[in-house]
């Protein structure tokens, strides 16, 4: 079981409930990074006094130190720093709640140092899975989801019999603010539109990317990887009350399913508790209350980010990441107002353009790859 955690990530919304998590449960906190939120990162140190705490931001790291200085908190500063954290001695847990592409290499390092992984960052596992799967293997250190719908698969699994016979995942999505929705209708949403998530409460990237649809699937192709099927074995059904978290069928016919209110610190205590279970900080789940749970299939003509997902799986190699480049660089223009909702899913499938074909691949090509399509995206976007 868990005793002391490294947060990659921990002023994003994850990454402050699970401080949270650590507080109720009386986990040591060995290290913390983020991006460059130096007010929250200096609360986070006085609060919780890890040993290391970094900032990718140099800038902000240098602030930082400035402003804990009276601490005896060491202030590490750009990737390295991040990297050097997510490897620190003491902690036997990193949980992973890094946004995007800039998680994957935070994770491989903290695997290669023999941590377990509490993984909410989908990109890691999207964009380099079979190096992050070989990693895990090659360290013989546990690699636990932390997202909700693949924590929830997770737990459904532990059931399984000894012959496996799982027919097919069920990944559940709320449908996000424009469920039901046409593509007329959502032709000319602005970002303060797509961040109205009905039911969680998520960063800015990750809420467009629900909107959007694309977050499911990243969330389809991190199950293939995850839990081993193949793409064609993972069904998506559209939720809207996200009180079911994902479901497995079996040979049979037997439909397990994961139930639980939307709050993320169930699937982040689990995965530093497993195989365990504790009392939880989140309230019990009252059906009565809720009355009826409704399912849907998505519109995968008015969410055309699903389909590309596929597609990107089906092509494997460097295709995945690719997509989710393409859609990071997208994600950011449409919060930036540069373009429209409709232009996510055009943008992004420009990735399969400039991306060559290929079985095997290194950390280094996903990150070339990454300039390569970023640029293509803003070039293909008018910029």
């Amino acid at each position: 079981m868990t005793k002391n955690i490294t947060i990659l990530g921990s002023t994003g919304s994850i990454g402050v409930q699970s401080l949270d998590v650590a507080k109720k449960m009386g986990y040591g906190v060995t290290a913390l990074t983020a991006n460059r939120s130096v007010k929250i990162m200096e609360e986070q140190i006085r609060a919780f006094k890890p040993a290391l705490a970094a900032l990718s931001d140099e800038a902000a790291a240098k602030e930082l130190r400035v402003k804990v200085a009276d601490t005896s908190t060491r202030v590490l500063g750009g990737s390295e720093g991040v990297c050097e954290c997510a490897a620190a001695d003491g902690a036997d847990t990193a949980i992973d709640a890094i946004v995007g592409l800039a998680g994957l290499t935070p994770a491989l390092t903290a695997v290669n140092a023999g941590k377990k992984l509490a993984l909410a960052n989908k990109e890691a596992l999207v964009a380099g899975g079979k190096l992050v799967l070989d990693a895990v293997a090659r360290n013989n250190v546990a690699l636990l989801p932390v997202d909700s719908e693949h924590s929830a698969i997770f737990q459904c699994l532990q059931g399984q019999p000894t012959n496996k016979a799982l027919k097919k995942i069920v990944l559940t999505a709320s449908g996000g603010p424009f469920f039901g929705k046409t593509r007329e209708e959502i032709a000319n949403v602005k970002a303060a539109d797509a961040l109205k998530h009905p039911n969680w409460d998520m960063g800015a990237k990750i809420t467009i990317d629900s909107a959007s649809m694309f977050n499911k699937g990243l969330e389809l192709i991190e199950a293939h990887y995850l839990f081993g099927v193949a793409p064609e074995q993972i069904d998506i059904l559209v939720h809207r009350e996200s009180i079911i978290h994902s479901m497995v069928m079996y040979d049979d016919n037997s439909v397990i399913a994961q139930l639980g209110l939307p709050d993320m610190r169930i699937p982040i205590q689990y995965a530093l508790t497993y195989p365990e279970r504790y009392d939880s900080p989140v309230g019990e789940l009252d059906l009565s209350a809720i009355g009826r749970l409704t399912f849907y299939q998505p519109d995968y003509e008015v969410f055309d980010c699903l389909n590309i997902c596929r597609e990107a799986i089906g092509k494997g190699g460097l295709f995945p990441a690719a997509v989710n480049s393409a859609n990071e660089e997208a994600n950011r223009l449409f919060r930036e107002d540069k373009i429209g909702f409709l232009d996510l899913g055009r943008l992004i499938r420009t990735a399969f353009d400039v991306t060559p074909a290929c079985d095997t691949f290194t950390v280094e090509d996903i990150y070339s790859l990454d300039k390569t399509v970023r640029e293509h995206v803003r070039t293909a976007a008018g910029f």
